[in-house]
């Protein structure tokens, strides 16, 4: 039998703007740590619970991942510098790495890679979702792709089913 795999991409909450410190030390507004904790309960109360999540180490994705883990108390974390300012095919390459014990993987990083990796994962599913998320991925938006394999080694672009693309209600 088929098996099914979902990854969801998760772009980090809306952060404070960049004249506030090191890119890397920019942590969340107010309005991002809710978007991010809104998101996390929309997944949860749908049934999209992720069983590992691999979280870029910057401030800004962190308070993210802190403001949804309690919807996922048993997510397994794992917490990398290599998503920060990674390119689409680094995160590719990371996906690649997941045990295939771990059904469903929660990826919190950055823009432009995981806007990138979205399109270049997108085979088929719903095309209205498609439509905006072509147009862009915003802060706190979040991507559930599904794909019909039992290995995360062999998901390849066009491969996923677009499930949803969900964005914050005050999204920008």
């Amino acid at each position: 039998p088929i098996g099914m795999l979902r990854l969801i991409l998760f772009r980090h909450g809306k952060a404070v703007p960049h004249e506030n410190g090191p890119d890397f030390e920019r942590g969340l507004t107010h309005r991002g740590v809710q978007n991010s904790a809104q998101m996390a309960t929309d997944l949860q109360n749908s049934g999209v619970l992720p069983d590992y999540a691999l979280v870029s180490s910057a401030r800004r994705t962190l308070e993210t991942w802190e403001a949804m883990r309690s919807q996922f108390p048993d997510t397994n974390v794992k917490i990398t510098r290599d998503l920060y300012l990674a390119p689409s095919d680094a995160v590719f390459e990371a996906i690649h790495e997941i045990r295939s014990e771990d059904r469903t993987a929660l990826i919190i990083g950055h823009n432009p890679a995981l806007h990138d990796l979205a399109l270049k994962l997108v085979g088929f599913g719903d095309r209205y979702a498609l439509a905006r998320l072509k147009d862009h991925l915003p802060t706190a938006g979040l991507v559930v792709l599904d794909f019909d394999v039992d290995a995360w080694t062999e998901i390849s672009a066009r491969s996923g089913r677009l499930d949803r693309f969900l964005t914050p209600d005050n999204s920008d």
